[in-house]
């Protein structure tokens, strides 16, 4: 039996660049779904320890949101762990601390979609719904309402634009009353983005009501999957 002693040595050398490679990413808080060799990354796992731009704009949101009072400085030190910490118990979600996935998708970063599939005029007019319709919820909840005329838009049940949605006969009785025409607030402008961004505090609910409010029998019988200050967010 002939060993091809060079053979042998290269895939040696390969197993342990590959394993300090994986090493090194785990040091740095990369998931497994880091593609090795192909320079690709479909996210970062950010968590305490974590340094670069991806801990940035963890910060950068956590601060808008008013988590974090710490300096933006791309350390995920103990003020960011302890910021994502109390983020994610705010939203009812896994408390780990870690920026994963669905912490970045709840704080609006966990989509390349910047609101490239949406026009300006589209996305004045939801942060418009959401400034009518949420006023004076919480930022959540601002996110939440903007989430469900998204939902809708993807819904076979609804129009299939946003603006179909929004001016759908009986949809929102916001277009109808005073509030339609007061100024839209900046939050709600923010959370239009955040919603189109990918986060949807609902959980996917396709209706939501004020049950201080409502009496309408079919609504109050749909099923309730969220409660997010004054609203019921159902399917």
């Amino acid at each position: 039996m002939v060993i091809n002693v060079k053979n042998t040595v290269e895939k040696a050398i390969i197993i342990i660049m590959t394993a300090a490679i994986i090493a090194g990413a785990g040091a740095l808080g990369y998931t497994a779904y880091e593609t090795l060799f192909e320079g690709k990354s479909e996210y970062a796992l950010s968590r305490y320890g974590s340094t670069g731009s991806e801990v940035t704009k963890v910060q950068k949101k956590l601060k808008e949101l008013g988590f974090y009072k710490g300096a933006v400085d791309g350390i995920y030190g103990t003020q960011t762990k302890n910021a994502v910490t109390a983020f994610q118990k705010s939203c009812g979600i896994t408390v780990d601390g870690i920026a994963g996935p669905q912490t970045l998708l709840y704080l609006g970063l966990g989509s390349t979609n910047s609101g490239g599939s949406f026009t300006n005029d589209e996305i004045n007019l939801l942060a418009k719904v959401i400034s009518a319709e949420a006023r004076g919820e919480s930022y959540e909840g601002q996110v939440a309402v903007g989430a469900v005329v998204l939902n809708r838009v993807a819904h076979p049940s609804f129009p299939d634009t946003l603006s179909g949605v929004v001016y759908q006969k009986g949809a929102f009785s916001c277009v109808n009353d005073s509030n339609w025409y007061q100024p839209v607030a900046e939050s709600a402008k923010r959370a239009a983005k955040d919603a189109i961004n990918g986060w949807d505090p609902t959980g996917g609910a396709i209706y939501y009501y004020n049950p201080a409010k409502t009496s309408n029998a079919w609504m109050r019988s749909r099923t309730v999957i969220k409660v997010i200050g004054n609203h019921y967010f159902c399917i």
